[in-house]
């Protein structure tokens, strides 16, 4: 059956303040629709992958009308999800046939109500997407009913809602197939922020999936507080393939915690000293699961960068958060990363559940004194499917509008701030963080290259925004969310 994966049409303006857009903006590999589109091609099946960060929605429609799949399955995480109805009521007016249905965290985490918010909608998946996608389209394909395919809803033709058994976790994610990265088309037209990565192109990997932590922002499918791990071998032979194969020079593990396991981490890092691969790259881990010695290793193996998850400078609010760090662990663990040479990420969150103005100030020196190579202060998400959300009246209030549900939009207010003391904080920080004349000169000196040159243009011009306007950083203004409407607004 042909069939096209595809994630709505995006412009970076629906993200990121216009203004520094382009100091930020973020264009990388869709992993999961890549694995479902590669798992849809494995099956036998005909496949298009089309990524809406490089195509308006009317390039978009002209292609299904080009193919005419009998299935297309829509990308959408809680952001994305008005652009994904707007896809899906769009491939309906050119063939009502198509058999179109949605994946991804949002419809993961509300089910049904997503198909009631879009009755163009024929179905959804819920949690991982590898194994139904494939017995979902087989069913299409036989003219068979989707009764009993696990981790499905969807509709039937009288409209009514069915929704399916869920589908268990896969356990060996060595049996998903290697993505095929030429259902992406041209690799340099994906870009990371400038700054933020070493060498071109840039690929996206992960070796495992889950998280123990029980941070209350964080989306995580049900019973998925744990992780699992692809083999080392697994690792290794898709690492090989990307740099020998398809010539990526960096690569970006999105893990979110790398180093979760020591001796595995120690154990990837061995291969890829000995395979000499020509590399680099970067990764994301948490404080309290570091050490010298292993940041040491990692650099040996070409690793550059690393993030940890700081988040606030307030040891209230990391365990408000439920981060399950101490600001001790914050401190020793950026400082070993950059005694063992690799440049450090840590972001920031204004306006946790129960901050004050002041402590969120707080935040904002923790992150000077603590000095890391880049500082990000992003407002706080109530992703569906997290405590937060579950739970708003609690903490504050939040937009009815999922479009503000990105780590710029401000769609959650807590009690204890303002809207405008958030936009305050953040406007403060990054111009006390980002104009120290250390900071300034240690950038400078950085400058080795034309890059490196467009890299401090770039950010240069966006700071200039931050001190010329004071409101480049001003968030969305949502209509609260308040507990009376709370069952409306996540359904509608």
């Amino acid at each position: 059956m042909k069939s096209m994966v595809i994630l709505p049409s995006w412009k970076p303006d629906d993200i990121y303040p216009s203004k520094i857009a382009s100091s930020a903006i973020s264009y990388q590999h869709p992993l999961g629709p890549l694995y479902i589109a590669t798992c849809i091609q494995e099956a036998g099946h005909e496949v298009e992958l089309v990524d809406g960060a490089f195509w308006t929605h009317g390039e978009i429609l002209d292609k299904v009308r080009r193919l005419r799949p009998g299935f297309v399955g829509l990308s959408a995480n809680a952001s994305m999800w008005t652009k994904a109805m707007k896809a899906a009521a769009g491939i309906k007016a050119i063939d009502p046939s198509i058999h179109v249905s949605a994946a991804g965290p949002y419809p993961s985490a509300v089910q049904e109500k997503s198909l009631e918010q879009c009755p163009e909608l024929d179905s959804i998946v819920i949690g991982e997407g590898e194994l139904t996608v494939p017995e979902l389209i087989a069913r299409l394909e036989q003219g068979e009913s989707l009764t009993g395919v696990a981790g499905v809803a969807f509709r039937a033709a009288d409209g009514t809602i069915t929704v399916n058994e869920p589908r268990p976790l896969i356990e060996d994610l060595d049996i998903i197939p290697i993505p095929r990265r030429e259902l992406l088309g041209d690799f340099d037209k994906y870009e990371s922020p400038p700054g933020n990565y070493r060498r071109k192109p840039i690929a996206i990997v992960m070796t495992s999936r889950g998280c123990p932590a029980r941070c209350i922002y964080c989306f995580q499918m049900k019973g998925e507080r744990r992780i699992r791990y692809r083999s080392v071998d697994n690792v290794v032979r898709e690492v090989e393939e990307l740099v020998n194969h398809y010539g990526f020079r960096e690569i970006r593990f999105l893990d979110e915690t790398f180093t979760a396991d020591r001796e595995r981490a120690m154990e990837l890092l061995r291969r890829f000293r000995e395979l000499r691969l020509d590399f680099s790259f970067f990764v994301s881990s948490r404080v309290n699961t570091v050490d010298y010695e292993l940041l040491r290793e990692m650099k040996k193996a070409g690793c550059w960068a690393i993030l940890f998850g700081a988040e606030s400078g307030v040891q209230k609010n990391l365990n408000t958060l439920r981060k399950g760090v101490k600001l001790e662990q914050t401190r020793t663990a950026v400082a070993a990363a950059k005694k063992a040479g690799l440049k450090v990420t840590t972001p920031f969150i204004i306006g946790i559940p129960g901050e004050t103005y002041e402590e969120a100030l707080e935040t904002v020196e923790f992150a000077v004194r603590l000095d890391p190579h880049v500082a990000n202060f992003h407002t706080m998400a109530p992703f569906p499917g997290t405590e937060l959300y579950d739970h708003i009246e609690k903490y504050g209030t939040m937009s009815s509008n999922t479009d503000d549900y990105t780590f710029e939009g401000g769609a959650f207010v807590p009690h204890s701030m303002t809207r405008e003391e958030i936009e305050r904080v953040r406007t403060i920080a990054f111009r006390r963080f980002y104009s120290r004349p250390g900071f300034i000169l240690r950038r400078l000196l950085a400058v080795r290259s034309l890059y490196d040159l467009k890299t401090v243009t770039k950010g240069a011009r966006s700071f200039f925004w931050l001190w010329a306007r004071g409101d480049t950083l001003s968030m969305k203004r949502p209509e609260p969310r308040s507990q009376g409407n709370k069952a409306g607004n996540r359904s509608g």
